[in-house]
């Protein structure tokens, strides 16, 4: 029997919790590590976090932007000719690009570097009028006419 791994789309998905949280669930495989490493944090509801080890970048060499529900975070370094010579090189210095769909009416609502890490604040705010309602009944006290 096969076994799908459905880690990528839980790990990409912000606002589908329950859907990712069942196939993450249904799924439950060694979640393969990418570049930078990332946390994804449930505040409550409607209040997300994501945060990203983006050591050595700066505010300059970060880009977040949101197209049609993607929560796009890329990193880019300037090219340098260093004449260094390592003996060991374990810091990555490399460019990058990650893409997280977004939920309906999840929006980006802030950003910050702090310590190496950057820190993207998210919110689903959905609007009133896809809101449940709550119709109240109004009983009408009825009184029959009655002839004698």
């Amino acid at each position: 029997m096969r076994n799908l791994d459905f880690t990528p789309l839980y790990r990409s998905f912000i606002g589908f919790d329950h859907l990712a949280s069942m196939l993450d669930n249904a799924s439950r495989q060694d979640k393969s590590a990418g570049y930078p490493p990332y946390n994804i944090e449930l505040i409550d509801e409607n209040h997300y976090k994501v945060s990203m080890a983006v050591a050595g970048f700066t505010e300059e060499q970060l880009e977040i932007r949101v197209e049609n529900n993607h929560l796009i975070v890329a990193g880019k370094k300037p090219e340098q000719q260093e004449d260094k010579q390592y003996l060991y090189k374990g810091i990555s210095e490399r460019n990058f690009e990650r893409k997280f769909q977004l939920g309906d009416h999840v929006k980006v609502i802030g950003a910050d570097l702090e310590n190496g890490l950057l820190h993207i604040d998210l919110e689903r705010e959905i609007p009133e009028a896809l809101k449940p309602k709550t119709i109240a009944i109004n009983a009408k006290n009825r009184t029959l006419d009655v002839k004698e």
